[in-house]
């Protein structure tokens, strides 16, 4: 999860050096190779009570773990986009670190993998069991921070006051900036304002 706490929105990318993308049509997924586009670009969302995320594309939809297999026969299912509306436990995954990668685990308890070969595995995205160390590997992404939260997520909260000491508080630092300020009128004519403010009292220059 570490990956992700700062992360506002980040970009996945493949062993491969492609990226997981939201096709056009709003509901398929695919891999693509261009870092500049929006539609590689997925914004964070935390999942309260869980040590899992969901991934918002530019259109609005979540990046989804669906059911279906993406070819009958084999273990692999699709990965597709769905609406916030449909939003359920698929859209959950769960980052597990690797290094300085990660695996994305579904509801189903199978990893986001890209595919590759020929139609139609070729730059597709699916999840599935890694049977192999080989495809174990496979299933690793770079985590790329598109942009950063402006806040630290989980960082402490400041203490609560009470409401006597909040107004002591309160009158305390308005007769500092009182006292500041008559000696910055005293001083000003000979030193100038900011010398005066903070050659009196430097660690309580606050705005008036």
């Amino acid at each position: 999860m570490d990956f992700f706490l700062k992360a506002k929105k980040i970009r996945l990318m493949s062993h491969r050096d492609r990226f997981v993308v939201a096709d056009d049509d709003r509901m398929t997924i695919s891999q693509g190779g261009d870092r500049s586009s929006r539609n590689a670009i997925w914004a964070v969302e935390f999942v309260e009570g869980r040590d899992a995320i969901r991934l918002k594309s530019c259109y609005g939809t979540y990046l989804t773990a669906s059911a279906m297999p993406f070819i009958p026969g084999v273990t692999g299912k699709k990965v597709v986009q769905t609406w916030p509306c449909q939003c359920d436990a698929a859209t959950e995954w769960e980052p597990s670190r690797d290094g300085m990668q990660v695996r994305l685990r579904s509801i189903y308890g199978q990893f986001l993998r890209p595919n590759g070969g020929l139609p139609p595995w070729r730059n597709a995205v699916a999840h599935d069991v890694p049977y192999r160390s080989k495809s174990r590997e496979k299933m690793l992404w770079g985590v790329e921070v598109v942009e950063k939260c402006s806040d630290q997520r989980g960082a402490a909260a400041p203490p609560r006051l009470g409401r006597s000491r909040s107004f002591s508080s309160s009158m305390d630092i308005k007769k500092q900036n009182e006292r500041i300020a008559k000696l910055v009128l005293l001083d000003d004519r000979d030193e100038g304002f900011y010398s005066a403010k903070c050659r009196w009292y430097p660690k309580a220059c606050l705005p008036f």
